[in-house]
């Protein structure tokens, strides 16, 4: 197909244009151009009139301007949208299997909310399926003053199944044998329950209980680091702990507090990367004790 350079010296641009077609060449392109197909850098103007097809560039694109209007909910795929409910529903039944058939049958509490669940039912006689939403609300409450309400959507579903997971321990007989004479068991079987019943909530990008809008909220309104935030909660709470729970229990309680912390952090983070390196990891010191 015959092609014609011009070159323009008053605004050193140059171009070269098909004049029978219109369409600009792919200018220093490392592979020759495919005769009839349009450069896939550039986007064909709908409104050249010549009827060209501009398939190869906007298919995939056309696809996904449509599902946005037809297919998506809460701006996920349905399938997205369904796992994501799916694994908040898994960590909470974790995470609430532990506190209720560990955490309340020994003593050995948890800082921040689930520390102050379970302070309200020793004290109280309160449900935690009642003190557990209600302290979420006050939380979220503070958080929605002090950050707004965009991040408080799939937290609020959080601890909806929160609670209802609670409610269907309480109907039922404890499923675990009671670890009060050994505390120290307790305490870390304890924590890896609410650290990957947590983690998987928080990998969702909700908060399995008001303990994360708690800690944002003081950390917008001090400066803190949320780290920081964090202990302080956790600290203040375990003291209020101590009105009924020995020294040396908190002191395993503190042991919960460091290892699910640690947990709800590898949990959030980990990937199929990970796991695999971690397996290469393993087979590497197989070999080497081998």
């Amino acid at each position: 197909m015959p092609r014609e350079t011009t070159q323009h010296h008053t605004d050193l641009e140059i171009s070269n244009i098909d004049e029978e077609s219109g369409e600009p060449d792919c200018m220093g392109s490392a592979e020759p151009d495919v005769p009839g197909e349009p450069c896939a850098s550039v986007e064909p103007d709908a409104s050249d009139g010549t009827g060209a097809s501009a398939e190869p560039y906007t298919s995939d694109r056309a696809a996904a301007s449509d599902e946005p209007a037809k297919f998506l909910i809460a701006g996920l795929r349905p399938l997205d949208f369904v796992k994501r409910i799916a694994i908040i529903l898994i960590g909470s039944a974790i995470f609430t299997f532990g506190v209720h058939n560990i955490h309340n049958v020994t003593g050995i509490t948890e800082g921040g909310i689930i520390g102050l669940v379970l302070f309200g039912n020793h004290w109280f006689g309160i449900p935690p399926s009642i003190v557990s939403p209600a302290l979420d609300c006050l939380s979220y409450a503070v958080a929605l003053k002090v950050l707004g309400g965009g991040f408080l959507g799939w937290s609020a579903v959080a601890t909806v199944t929160v609670a209802g997971f609670y409610r269907l321990w309480e109907s039922l007989p404890y499923m675990l044998p009671d670890l009060t004479n050994n505390p120290l068991l307790a305490a870390v079987l304890g924590a890896l329950f609410v650290g990957v019943g947590v983690g998987l909530v928080i990998r969702q990008g909700a908060s399995a209980g008001g303990d994360d809008a708690l800690a944002l909220s003081i950390s917008k309104i001090t400066g803190w680091r949320v780290g920081r935030c964090y202990l302080f909660t956790d600290l203040s709470v375990l003291a209020l702990s101590l009105t009924y729970i020995p020294v040396v229990k908190i002191a395993f309680s503190l042991i919960t507090v460091t290892i699910s912390s640690a947990v709800i952090d590898v949990v959030k983070d980990a990937s199929w990367d990970h796991v695999e390196q971690f397996t290469e990891w393993l087979r590497e010191k197989g070999r080497a004790r081998a």
